[in-house]
């Protein structure tokens, strides 16, 4: 059944999608598995966005989807959180020169439905705009996304910044949201990459030893 909820969202069936997360949570299905595997068909749908299959209105449709999805599993999570604590506080933004920001919120949703405060600096966001959000609200970790190439520029001049005003310190960085690698995260000097937004997730957990 999982298989099947990665590719009814990956082929835009939004009612079969919801349909089948129901399903899964009646039969107590773990609803952060649930969505690891929704977020398993994002990656779909931006692999199919960068081959030319999908344009921007399928990118929309399935940001709107995950919410939706989002939506009916967040109750469920709330009733595992043995504790109201954060875990941490997560910087997350888009770098200068790129408006994508479908990843950037579905990777701020999954860090706040596990325990995380998200300060969502928006899309197309300057240097000194990450600077000063770390200096005020003192992270542990500090998200970059970017789907363009245009972006690995910007998110190595961002971290060289915050490295200017001694913040660097105690401070993870990590990057996602296009064709991240390892030769990128060297190339940036972040501390890791992700694939999608179970990796962010799995990273910020690590950081703040939960």
């Amino acid at each position: 059944m999982a298989h099947e909820l990665v590719e009814a969202m990956a082929n835009m069936k939004e009612q079969e999608a919801l349909r089948i997360v129901d399903d899964l949570l009646a039969k107590g299905e773990d609803p952060n598995m649930i969505l690891g595997f929704a977020s398993e068909a994002m990656q779909v749908v931006g692999e199919r966005y960068q081959d030319g299959t999908y344009f921007l209105p399928e990118l929309i449709m399935s940001g709107e989807m995950m919410k939706k999805v989002g939506e009916v599993v967040r109750p469920r999570l709330a009733a595992q959180q043995t504790s109201a604590a954060k875990l941490g506080t997560v910087v997350l933004g888009t770098v200068r020169g790129d408006i994508h920001d479908i990843g950037k919120d579905i990777v701020g949703f999954m860090l706040e439905v596990n325990g995380f405060e998200v300060v969502d600096l928006g899309i197309d966001q300057p240097e000194e705009n990450f600077v000063q959000a770390v200096k005020e609200r003192h992270p542990q970790v500090l998200a970059l996304s970017g789907f363009l190439s245009v972006a690995f520029d910007s998110m190595k001049s961002t971290i060289e910044q915050v490295e200017a005003a001694g913040l660097r310190e105690g401070l993870k960085v990590i990057i996602g949201g296009g064709q991240m690698d390892d030769t990128v995260r060297r190339y940036t000097r972040a501390d890791a990459y992700g694939d999608d937004a179970m990796a962010a997730v799995a990273f910020a957990k690590q950081t703040a030893g939960a």
